[in-house]
């Protein structure tokens, strides 16, 4: 795979993370939860038809329909690779199901930040760069808690916050403009990097200074197609150089 080296510039003032694969390990226990979801769900679905049972594939399966796209499509795509595609109501239970149980999963053995990411995030301190932490998923402030990283970030947004901001139920410019406004600091001069599709496109749509793509699978011409500046394959292939000051910067 090709990745790239990524040098944040004097004239990038802000960096937005995106939680899930940039500043937390979450595929693993995210895999195991829907595999224990899916399996069941798949066994009784499958009695007497011709192809009969195959299980969810820890790897392969998720990085396929789950790894950086929205639960709900992933639900559909993958079960409709399987069969008949379910009724809404079905997808929506299997991804609450599915939520409950990665919850569990990290409340009982806790969840790990990527090493790269936390040397990253201090390094943006000392350099006076403002940072936030995003997502639409609901407890990802509490992951960011219990992976102890949460008083890093000057902004953290999480699902939490749409009711009271009319932020999406999935990443789009809006999200991101809204953690640069919190930091009080112009998209132009803000970095963001998210291992998602849809959060790389979110930035290149919402005028981002630079888009950075994460690619720990092998995916790095997807997230450039989708709008990425460079592809990087971990945090430590990121070099800071110092930012002027902000109007406003406390």
């Amino acid at each position: 795979m090709r990745t790239d080296r990524c040098v944040l510039g004097g004239d990038v003032a802000a960096i937005i993370f995106g939680v899930d694969g940039v500043v937390l390990d979450t595929a693993r226990p995210a895999a195991a939860a829907w595999k224990s979801v899916l399996d069941p769900f798949l066994r009784s679905h499958t009695t007497g038809r011709e192809a009969g049972f195959r299980p969810f594939e820890v790897r392969a399966d998720y990085l396929r329909y789950f790894h950086g796209r929205p639960r709900s499509g992933g639900v559909r795509e993958f079960l409709a690779s399987r069969g008949p595609a379910p009724p809404a109501e079905i997808v929506l239970d299997l991804v609450e199901r599915q939520e409950r149980l990665f919850l569990t999963e990290v409340r009982r053995h806790g969840i790990a930040p990527f090493a790269s990411t936390v040397d990253l995030v201090r390094a943006a301190r000392r350099h006076r760069l403002r940072t936030a932490a995003i997502s639409v998923d609901r407890y990802a402030a509490e992951l960011l808690t219990r992976a102890g990283v949460a008083d890093m970030f000057d902004v953290r947004l999480d699902g939490l916050d749409a009711p009271g901001t009319g932020l999406p139920g999935h990443l789009e410019p809006c999200l991101l403009i809204e953690a640069a406004l919190r930091m009080r600091t112009p998209p132009t001069r803000t970095a963001v990097i998210e291992q998602s599709p849809d959060g790389v496109a979110a930035g290149r749509h919402g005028g981002f200074g630079l888009v950075v793509g994460v690619d720990r699978v092998g995916r790095g011409a997807e997230l450039r197609a989708y709008g990425a500046d460079v592809v990087i394959e971990d945090l430590a292939q990121v070099t800071l150089l110092r930012a002027p000051a902000l109007i406003g910067r406390h």
